[in-house]
């Protein structure tokens, strides 16, 4: 019977599978991953913050598509706080954590980017309901919508959970990974693939929604007229289709396949030496989420500009004696640029707009 080593420090483990730590996580190289991981993760804290809170401000987005959508920015912002803690615990201080420790610091990251990714692929399923049968928003109701919410966060923490539950090598050395010293090399091959597979799946989605949208434009323009702004309506999609497979491309990719040749125990592929630049690029996708699913959206933008724009009003007013008249800011007002039907209202930014709804609260 195999001797288990749960008492063991993570020192015990770093050198069993002869990983190091310390002389890497030294020097010039600790300095600028530290300060571009403080810099994302304060702009992570930001950005989502203000996602969620125009949800709940504006009733317009009291919708499946938007309450998807503020669970997205509740991840990341989740992620922000994983990879704060994993700061605090890595490099040299890594060999001096507890067993428990370790699998908290793991599973905070696991937990996080696996809800993230879970949520994005909940998104687009969403959307190709609603595009497939010419609807402003999904016939998913609020119940339907707060079950998806939380299937999420339980696959999430489950997916989390899974090596602290059983699935590592503290019964077993002899199987244990070299960036993850006390996972199993079964377990990241495992995770690996299972990601690339929901990334795939996502893939076919957008295509398929894609090739969907420019084939129902086609047909109506051969029809009717149609505004020049509706004829770009394919355009734009691609664009914003071709940023998120991109962004998935940059940021996902070579972190799960370092991950799966770790788990394959390729002893040559130099691994050790690229993983934090790749932690870095797992956790630029919780910072670019915000701005390809919200920052597009021209009604979130506003109001996020407004939230913004008049709290920075409110504390000029407070500083002068006399109202000075806020400055109207108004972006496009071409609603035909999303989906034929995706029916985004636009809206005027802290100006003149904004006074109906001022006059009704």
């Amino acid at each position: 019977m195999n001797e288990c080593y749960y008492d063991k420090r993570m020192d015990f483990f770093y050198n069993k599978t002869k990983t190091d730590t310390a002389d890497e996580w030294t020097g010039p190289q600790l300095i600028v991953v530290l300060c571009f991981g403080t810099f994302f993760c304060l702009f992570i804290f930001i950005s989502n913050s203000l996602v969620i809170a125009a949800v709940v401000k504006n009733k317009r987005f009291h919708f499946p598509f938007y309450y998807l959508l503020a669970n997205l920015a509740a991840a990341d912002f989740f992620a922000g706080i994983a990879y704060v803690f994993l700061m605090f615990n890595t490099g040299p201080v890594s060999k001096t954590l507890t067993v428990n420790r370790w699998f908290l610091r793991q599973g905070l990251l696991d937990t996080s980017l696996t809800a993230s990714l879970v949520n994005l692929l909940v998104i687009a399923v969403e959307r190709h309901m609603s595009i497939m049968r010419m609807k402003i928003h999904s016939n998913l109701t609020k119940k339907r919508v707060t079950f998806l919410i939380i299937s999420i966060w339980a696959i999430a923490i489950f997916m989390g959970a899974v090596p602290t539950l059983g699935w590592n090598c503290l019964c077993d050395i002899t199987v244990c990974s070299s960036l993850a010293p006390i996972y199993s090399r079964s377990y990241l091959v495992f995770w690996s693939v299972l990601n690339l597979v929901v990334f795939f799946i996502m893939v076919v989605v957008y295509i398929r929604i894609y090739m969907y949208v420019q084939r129902k434009t086609n047909v109506l323009s051969s029809h009717t007229s149609g505004s020049i702004s509706r004829r770009r309506t394919p355009v734009k999609l691609m664009k914003t289709v071709m940023t998120v497979l991109g962004a998935f491309v940059v940021c996902w990719t070579p972190g799960l396949v370092v991950l799966l040749l770790d788990g394959l125990n390729c002893t040559h592929c130099g691994i050790q030496n690229v993983k934090r630049w790749f932690l870095l690029l797992a956790l630029l996708n919780s910072v670019m989420n915000p701005i390809i699913y919200s920052y597009k959206d021209d009604e979130m933008w506003g109001t996020m500009k407004r939230m913004i724009c008049c709290s920075s009003e409110d504390r000029s007013q407070e500083r002068r004696s006399s109202r000075i008249p806020s400055t109207v800011l108004c972006r496009s007002t071409d609603t035909s640029g999303h989906f034929i039907e995706d029916g985004i209202i636009q809206g005027t930014i802290c100006g003149k707009g904004d006074l109906g709804d001022k006059g009704n609260s």
